[in-house]
């Protein structure tokens, strides 16, 4: 679990007494976008994504299809599925318009993805009714003007209000009260405490732990032993439901980056390429609307048995350029080919991050730079107006990665 009070506080949140935080989260996000499109994909199995499942609906989920699963084992678990190409400006445009319903909702919120936000409804009470109600005109109103269905889950915390959310889901609504938030929370199995993943869950079920209740009845000191001292200490908080967080808004990330999946199948290095050139189109676009410019750039690589490694290069200065960043992104893959030979790579991400804390950047003397910044404001411009398949490079052309996408807000 991640996350921080809001800078601005001079000490921590007071604890909050009533359950006014929502914690909502798009159903199945990208196929519910294609289902939403097409309506002759309604009520059937969709995957989203070749080579690897980007997402699946929830009548693919059902045979057990399952997000970054090979497109091979899945259509073995669901032959009858429709396999569709991603289409990022779609799924960008749907969460512009749902963010939109949040922000009239309550102008406390916190994106935490693309399709998942956390908002504080507390001191609507007597402009919009109780939380529940609240979070019911919320799923209405994305349902009625986005045409996607929503989940959602209020409680006291943000840690509570997401396992809320995940236990309604799809297309649900979930109140946990105060008084009712152990009865709740303790029969759940472990997985559902934040940040407890496959390693950390066999872990606790070789002990003989497997609800939230056994957790908690363990003790700080008896999880620590266990598990180590600092997902004790988070594992403990969970399991009492201590979450202190506030809802913070406007927080900026410390990074932009893009990733897209590969697939199994060997490829060559013009084919990495031609993704890495579309990630870096992305991440530099990103980092342009956003009016941020970053000094490291980290190439991230992921291989055929899901074992990762980063490459990262610090420049001089901060960069908003296409070309500055795609020359060290290249450099970085160059680096790494050795390793994409001998392993086999099914993923390849680019991120900017290192940005100076007041958006400062130190210019250097550069005749050439300038002529830079004008193309890439002007194919920003062109994009921004006729989609973002209007410019593409010829590299990408035909090439079915998915990556001609929009700006999305980060």
């Amino acid at each position: 679990m991640t996350g921080r009070p809001d800078g601005e506080r001079s000490g921590p949140p007071a604890p909050r007494t009533a359950a006014t935080i929502l914690h909502a989260d798009l159903d199945a996000f990208y196929a519910s976008v294609e289902q939403r499109d097409d309506p002759s994909l309604r009520g059937r199995p969709v995957i989203v994504g070749g080579g690897v499942v980007l997402a699946a609906s929830y009548e693919a989920k059902a045979r057990g299809v399952r997000t970054a699963m090979g497109g091979e084992r899945a259509r073995r678990l669901c032959p009858e599925a429709v396999v569709v190409p991603p289409r990022m400006w779609a799924y960008s445009a749907a969460s512009k318009d749902v963010f939109g319903v949040f922000r009239r909702t309550t102008p406390l919120v916190e994106a935490m993805s693309i399709d998942e936000a956390f908002l504080d409804v507390g001191g609507l009470g007597r402009l919009a009714g109780a939380p529940a109600d609240i979070a019911a005109g919320l799923r209405r109103a994305v349902r009625e003007e986005v045409g996607l269905a929503i989940t959602v889950g209020v409680a006291r915390t943000k840690f509570l209000a997401k396992v809320a959310s995940g236990v309604a889901k799809p297309d649900g609504l979930l109140l946990v009260p105060p008084e009712g938030e152990l009865d709740f929370l303790h029969p759940l199995p472990v997985q559902r405490l934040w940040g407890v993943g496959p390693k950390t869950t066999a872990k606790l079920h070789d002990h003989g732990i497997r609800t939230v209740r056994e957790v908690a009845a363990l003790g700080r000191a008896g999880l620590v032993s266990l598990v180590g001292q600092a997902a004790g200490h988070h594992l403990h908080a969970l399991a009492h439901n201590h979450d202190p967080r506030a809802v913070v808004v406007g927080h900026r990330r410390g990074s932009i980056g893009s990733q897209h999946a590969l697939g199994h199948r060997t490829r060559d290095p013009a084919e990495i390429d031609a993704v890495l050139m579309g990630c870096v189109d992305r991440v530099a676009r990103r980092l342009r609307a956003a009016e941020r410019s970053g000094r490291t750039i980290t190439l991230r690589l992921r291989f055929g048995d899901f074992t990762r490694v980063t490459r990262s290069h610090t420049l001089a200065r901060g960069t908003s350029s296409t070309e500055v960043v795609l020359e060290t992104a290249r450099s970085l893959v160059t680096a790494a080919m050795p390793l994409i030979g001998r392993e086999g790579l099914n993923l390849v991400g680019v991120a900017v991050s290192g940005f100076d804390a007041d958006g400062a950047e130190q210019l250097a003397f550069s005749f050439d730079r300038r002529a830079d910044e004008r193309l890439d404001r002007a194919w920003d411009a062109v994009r921004g107006r006729y989609g973002a398949g209007a410019l593409t490079r010829g590299t990408l052309v035909n090439r079915g990665t998915g990556l001609e996408a929009p700006l999305t807000d980060d």
